[in-house]
């Protein structure tokens, strides 16, 4: 080996030397350097304790539920999504327990369990996406609304002379549609004439056949 290449190597050696990487490094450096030790990053806690309760079966309502969910830990509050008007279930809710642990243990559990034929479905909410209005009127038991009794309330109610003549109007407009379709299905049938008898005084129609 000539005196140049020797010169050559012992240079290369160097070099290699220079830039080996220093004990503990993760990775080789691209272009020269030492190399750098990696941040061990920890993975952020679990502070929520809010959980998103979706497919709720008709019949597992607010006891229901705080009966069922509460074996796993105390729940301060809890809230099912109902219909302004009906009251009805909309078949998803929220549950707040007190603690994050027990919140992170329903919500492993519960997940795509099979209950009534519904697979729950069990999410955590993260605090910054909990609303601020999430809780307004939790404790609120909705009262079912007797719907005979407001249909009676409406049926019964007094009526003006302008309501009076609408009315009958409607019952005519109906028989008139009946009589076509008993006509078209080819049923000899004579229906009875319908008389209304509109009375402002006492606010009531009679009708006579």
């Amino acid at each position: 080996m000539g005196t140049k290449a020797k010169k050559a190597l012992k240079k290369n050696l160097k070099r290699a030397h220079a830039n080996k990487p220093s004990a503990g490094a993760d990775f080789l450096p691209l272009e020269g350097g030492p190399g750098r030790k990696i941040p061990e990053q920890k993975l952020p806690e679990n502070t929520s304790s809010v959980l998103y309760v979706g497919r709720i079966p008709h019949g597992f309502y607010e006891k229901e539920m705080e009966g069922y969910f509460g074996q796993f830990g105390t729940i301060k509050r809890l809230r099912i999504a109902r219909n302004k008007r009906t009251g009805k279930s909309r078949h998803f809710g929220f549950m707040e327990f007190e603690s994050p642990e027990v919140a992170k243990i329903v919500a492993d559990t519960m997940h795509n369990y099979l209950l009534f034929e519904h697979l729950l479905q069990v999410y955590l909410v993260p605090p910054e996406h909990v609303h601020p209005k999430l809780w307004r009127g939790f404790n609120y038991r909705f009262k079912p609304l007797d719907s005979v009794q407001i249909e009676r309330e409406r049926h019964d109610k007094e009526r003006t002379l302008e309501e009076h003549k609408k009315l009958v109007e409607n019952i005519m407009k109906r028989d008139k549609s009946r009589r076509k379709r008993i006509e078209a299905a080819g049923i000899d049938y004579e229906c009875p004439e319908i008389v209304g008898n509109i009375q402002p005084a006492s606010k009531k129609i009679k009708f006579e056949d």
